[in-house]
């Protein structure tokens, strides 16, 4: 991304730095987001005033009681969802509060301001001086992994009269950073060789007949979005390649950069199984599949991603292949803001499906079981990853947990899951009974294939390569609701308050309970489970359960 900062406003930059900080003591007021944990990093050297930074400011949702409720009523099935514009009208920021941002990331020296459509988030290029104009805070450089990241050594903060308007801002560090959830076949342990022996990679074509999915129609009335990030120019390419060999039609794909073009082609292999296996257990025909391009894995630009597809409204189901530490996304105001955005989907009928991570129940690290975001979000579908077995027709066997054992082993790859550490349990979890005692949204809601020995053959950078993970497990989902959609003339809204109503009395009629295998913090058993969720669907049978219960 370029860049517009000019060495003339780095003196005004710097002067209005002053004349804030001195009045930091007492007029300063706290946004959501925090000072970030560093201590996984090695602190390099200050940043220079005129180094440059990409920002996102959210802005506080009006009548933020008025959106639960509506949102609460819209899974519960009393209230249809609104539109676009509806929500404008009722929940979106006032002008009033988007211009007074905009004055004061301006006054600030930012430059490049834009107002997203739905005016929740505003974004702007700007440097370390001007973000220590804007929100008092001093920017270091660190050493993380063997790349150089920057954060805030402190938390950001607003002047009062923007303290009821800005949410969090996002930007500020690049310490904590989404990863992909995709992992290749290769060597494998040594309880994971023996899988491979008993198990084999799948077309992304093949998840129809695997699943039960063939006898309901594709999903020609349903559009798809896709999260992605930086170049998309050979995921296009393979995408055409693979609709070719397959026989499907070339699908109507749109292409949305969200905050400048990226140039990162490291995520290629995720956003070829994103979009393949989407459109495989879709039927091989969608109305339109959109990816929404950030510019980098950054906080920032995500946000700005998720924002977009929210914004347009046009994808009724949108898959998201990433995600981060949990205790991180909450300490950066990632959750907050992205929270608000997840929310603002529901209530208009959206349902974003989230990986729930590739390292067992150890996202964040260490022994520790703590979870992934945005896949603890009350407002997703988090889904897991299995270990899948078919007959000798190609129809489903049977399924385990994708397992490890341990910190040490699941660091090498197994499904997300576990309770989180930062987000309360929704009512449509913790009523269902499933939790026991917890308070806590346990995570995933379902599973499918995602176990890189029984995984997919998607075309990556022209060749068919095997790949795994839950970035696997969740563009299966994705195509698979996006088909139910199609058949309900997308009149179906988010499926978790039906999914937990109906799934503990209909386990055997439309799911494959995942009984087996473990996370390491957690183990598979029958029903529920911090795993695999309620399994995958047998999807004949769930699709014909929804279309006969108005529930739905």
């Amino acid at each position: 991304m370029k860049f517009r900062t000019s060495f003339t406003m780095l003196p005004m930059a710097a002067m209005l730095a002053t004349a804030f900080g001195a009045q930091a003591a007492t007029n300063w007021v706290p946004t959501q987001s925090h000072r970030v944990d560093t201590s996984m990093a090695m602190e390099s050297t200050a940043m220079q005033a005129g180094e440059p930074i990409h920002i996102a400011v959210s802005l506080r949702v009006r009548d933020k009681a008025g959106l639960d409720a509506l949102s609460a009523a819209v899974i519960a099935h009393k209230s249809r969802p609104i539109s676009s514009h509806e929500f404008r009208r009722r929940f979106a920021p006032t002008q009033a509060s988007v211009e007074a941002v905009v004055a004061h990331l301006k006054r600030a020296g930012f430059v490049n301001v834009v107002v997203a459509p739905n005016r929740m988030l505003v974004t702007a290029d700007g440097n370390a001086g001007t973000a220590k104009a804007a929100f008092n805070v001093d920017m270091k450089h660190y050493q993380v992994h063997g790349r150089t990241a920057y954060a805030a050594v402190n938390d950001a903060v607003v002047p009062p009269e923007l303290g009821d308007i800005v949410l969090a801002v996002h930007g500020l560090q690049t310490v904590h950073m989404a990863h992909t959830m995709f992992v290749k076949a290769g060597p494998r342990t040594s309880t994971q060789a023996r899988t491979m022996a008993t198990t084999s990679a799948n077309s992304p074509a093949a998840w129809p007949t695997i699943y039960n999915a063939t006898g309901i129609p594709d999903a020609a009335n349903t559009t798809i979005g896709i999260i992605s990030a930086g170049d998309m120019t050979q995921t296009l390419q393979d995408l055409q390649s693979f609709a070719s060999q397959n026989g499907f039609a070339q699908p109507n794909v749109n292409t949305v950069i969200t905050g400048g073009q990226g140039s990162s082609t490291s995520g290629t292999p995720e956003w070829d199984i994103d979009s393949q296996d989407s459109l495989g257990a879709a039927g091989g025909v969608v109305n339109q599949m959109i990816f929404y391009v950030a510019s980098s894995m950054s906080d920032a630009a995500l946000t700005a991603a998720y924002n977009q597809a929210v914004s347009d409204n046009t994808a009724q189901v949108i898959n998201v292949s990433l995600g981060e530490c949990e205790t991180a996304a909450q300490s950066s105001g990632t959750m907050a803001t992205d929270d608000q955005i997840f929310e603002t989907a529901v209530s208009q009928g959206q349902t974003f499906a989230v990986a729930s991570g590739d390292s067992g129940s150890y996202e964040c690290g260490g022994s520790t079981s703590q979870q992934s975001y945005p896949a603890v979000s009350p407002y997703v579908i988090a889904v897991g990853g299995t270990t899948l077995y078919t007959d000798s027709s190609g129809a489903w066997s049977s399924e385990t947990a994708w397992s490890c054992s341990s910190a040490s082993s699941c660091a090498n790859g197994g499904t997300g899951g576990g309770v989180s550490s930062t987000e309360s349990a929704p009512s449509w979890q913790a009523s269902s009974g499933v939790l026991g005692s917890s308070s806590r949204r346990g995570v995933p809601d379902v599973a499918f294939d995602g176990d890189p020995a029984s995984g997919a053959l998607p075309i990556v950078n022209g060749s068919p390569t095997q790949y795994g993970g839950t970035s696997l497990a969740t563009p299966i989902f994705v195509g698979f609701w996006a088909r139910i959609q199609s058949a309900n003339s997308n009149s179906l809204v988010f499926p978790a308050t039906a999914l937990y109503q109906y799934g503990p009395a209909n386990e055997s009629t439309f799911f494959h309970d995942v009984t087996a295998g473990t996370n390491g913090g957690y183990s598979a058993g029958p029903g529920w489970d911090y795993t695999t969720g309620f399994g995958s669907f047998d999807v004949a049978g769930f699709a014909n359960f929804v279309s006969s219960n108005p529930g739905w």
